[in-house]
């Protein structure tokens, strides 16, 4: 986030399921696979499905062209994407790659333009999310304009080189993640949405998600979506092998242009352009505002993204609200008995279509019977008594045959094991209601007790060693894992630990369980590495002012604050001219309250100004001295307590180490 000149860190981020990006890496010479690790390959490919599927054809057909230079720079001419990243990926798999997510990688690595039926067409692989268009009356609608706007502004050149030069007519949000809304200004100018000539379409609810969903917890999960997606990692053999649902993330500009209409109920519908369209509310399931849209005309259905080529989370890695598995079933239920039979194609915002009827309903209804499965076979277990972790195990390896034969449900994106726990999660929450897990010791202290426990550092070595020997990674980890806690300046654990955790990247099918593997090896190896998120002002310009207020707050040090002068609250006034706003906060020596809506009685400090400069004192930390020599800012009273709240604001997190305490 940039504030007059100020730079902020990714604590307020919006990381919006796949908006999280960085550069990756170059990597270091990566360790071969273990012995264990390719008898567990071999294994692994003797289970697979036949090969004989319809995704090698579906996945290329219809292809028209692709950019020449694969390198899509921004306006400063830096990379944002390499469309050439994933070409390593042909011929058998190494060993150090599941032979599934290698397949499957075989198929997501194809970019370009794509026609799926007369009318509509998909840009595919120039982000990790898809760009479908449709052919208006007078120009193109735009559903799900990518991740960044350069990612989406080379995808629109594509179209217009190759299908002749049409401007945008309107332009479509599946859901209220980054990574289908992010490239908006890529491909429209907001004077022609403001001036009505271009309308936007989202899901009833797109602007509160798509602007507070993770903003309290943007610092944790930005963190956690690096390990997710892998972003300091380089494409390779050895290195990350996409997300799963698609290539990695475009690291250009974040952008939000705020909807001109939203649809509220399952089968509104819309003349766009002149094209007939028809939605399915699909809102609490993969984001909390989400709609698939019917394409009237060309027979065909947009799934977004509850139906992609792999099972999705219920519960994201990176960390998210936790979302209904059986109100998933059901949409998916009533997409493929009301849409799938009238659609000759069958789309998502992530993956290769799916092309038929009889297909279209299959695959719909295979990836129902998933979500189904889980949710009933999970609460069914759980009503037994099982606890999460036992319901996980016993679950990725009871699939039932018809849904193991199906390439779309396998997990290259979200896992059964960790699907099952958030089903859990959902109804029980964490606590698995055995009293020791009730209050157990904070894992640093407990750790040293294990490896007390253990007989110490040199015999949980070697028990780990024996582990890792007999190819048991999962428990040699948990040893380590806990040695490091305990004594995290002892390198060889660091080494050993990071081993293991590369046999278990290379071994896990999930692209991103991958990729969680592999990153906290590399911080182990490399340390962490330095976060450089820079916040995009289009979604802070979008984030309500008390959102930022309530944000501000959980930076709050109760303990640092020293109340003026007779111990009572530090009142503060804030008015926002510039967007007709006046606020006010309450500090004491417990909370910070924000209230916006009117100005109080008596504050003990004013602040007038635009936004940006409460934005610059409570979240760069920019002290009350410059901010109040900004053109068009004055601060009233007791500056001196300002600046102590000032001081008693944490800064804004940069990153913090998972792996190491």
């Amino acid at each position: 986030m940039r504030i007059a000149g100020f730079r902020a860190g990714a604590a307020l981020a919006l990381v919006l399921a796949g908006a999280t990006s960085g550069s990756a890496l170059a990597q270091e010479a990566a360790p071969a696979a273990s012995e264990a690790t390719r008898a567990a390959q071999a294994a692994a490919a003797a289970q697979l499905p036949p090969e004989g599927t319809r995704d090698a054809e579906f996945s290329v057909r219809g292809f028209l062209a692709t950019r020449k230079d694969p390198l899509i720079l921004n306006a400063a001419g830096k990379p944002v994407w390499n469309l050439a990243a994933y070409d390593f990926v042909s011929g058998p798999a190494p060993d150090t790659v599941h032979p599934a997510l290698w397949r499957h990688m075989t198929h997501l690595k194809h970019h370009g333009l794509f026609e799926v039926v007369p009318g509509v067409w998909q840009v595919r692989g120039f982000d990790v999310s898809n760009m479908t268009i449709i052919r208006g009356q007078s120009g193109w609608i735009v559903i799900d304009p990518l991740t960044s706007s350069d990612a989406a502004k080379a995808a629109l050149e594509l179209v217009n080189t190759t299908l002749g030069e049409r401007p945008v007519s309107a332009v479509i949000y599946s859901h209220s993640h980054g990574d289908h809304f992010g490239g908006v200004r890529g491909v429209v100018d907001e004077a022609a949405v403001t001036a009505g000539r271009v309308p936007v379409i989202a899901p009833e609810g797109f602007m509160e998600e798509a602007t507070s969903e993770n903003v309290m917890a943007g610092g944790a999960m930005s963190r956690r979506a690096a390990y997710q997606f892998g972003t300091g990692l380089a494409p390779g053999a050895t290195g990350q092998m996409g997300s799963g649902i698609g290539r990695g993330l475009s690291v250009g500009q974040l952008s939000l242009i705020a909807p001109t209409d939203t649809i509220a109920k399952t089968g509104e519908t819309r003349v766009v352009d002149g094209i007939a369209l028809e939605f399915q509310i699909v809102s609490g399931t993969e984001a909390p505002a989400e709609f698939n849209v019917f394409i009237a005309p060309a027979k065909t259905f947009l799934a977004a993204e509850i139906a992609t080529c792999s099972l999705h989370n219920i519960l994201t890695p990176r960390g998210a609200k936790v979302r209904d598995a059986r109100a998933w079933a059901h949409y998916l239920d009533e997409a493929a008995t009301r849409y799938a039979p009238q659609s000759d194609a069958v789309i998502s915002s992530h993956c290769w279509p799916i092309f038929g009827r009889e297909a279209g309903t299959a695959w719909l209804s295979a990836q129902r019977d998933i979500y189904r499965w889980l949710h009933d076979q999970t609460v069914r277990r759980m009503n037994r008594g099982e606890t999460m972790a036992e319901i996980a195990e016993a679950l990725d390896a009871a699939i039932p045959p018809g849904l193991a034969a199906e390439w779309s449900t396998r997990g290259y994106y979200g896992t059964v094991s960790h699907n099952a726990k958030a089903i859990y999660q959902f109804y029980l929450g964490w606590y698995d209601a055995v009293p020791a897990n009730l209050h157990p010791h904070p894992p640093i202290e407990r750790a040293r007790k294990l490896i007390e426990a253990l007989g110490g550092a040199e015999r949980t070595l070697a028990l780990a060693e024996n582990a890792m020997a007999a190819g048991d990674y999962r428990w040699s980890s948990d040893l380590l894992q806990n040695l490091v806690f305990a004594a995290p300046e002892n390198a060889r654990a660091k080494a050993m630990l990071a081993a293991s955790y590369e046999q278990q990247g290379y071994q896990s099918q999930s692209a991103i369980w991958r990729n969680q593997f592999l990153s906290a090896a590399s911080d182990l190896k490399r340390g962490r590495p330095e976060s450089n998120a820079v916040q995009s002002n289009d979604t802070i310009a979008a984030i309500s002012t008390q959102e930022l207020l309530d944000s501000a707050a959980t930076l709050f040090a109760p303990e640092r604050f020293t109340a003026p002068a007779g111990g009572r609250s530090l009142i503060v006034a804030i008015d926002i001219p510039d967007r007709k706003e006046q606020a006010m906060l309450e500090i004491n020596g417990q909370a910070m309250i924000g209230r916006s809506g009117a100005l109080p009685a008596k504050p003990d400090i004013t602040i007038r100004g635009p936004r940006r400069a409460l934005l610059a004192l409570m979240f760069v930390k920019v002290p009350v001295s410059t901010v109040a020599g900004m053109p068009g800012v004055a601060i009233e009273g007791d500056v001196a307590a300002l600046q102590a709240l000032l001081d008693a604001l944490d800064p804004m997190p940069h990153g913090f180490d998972i792996v190491l305490p």
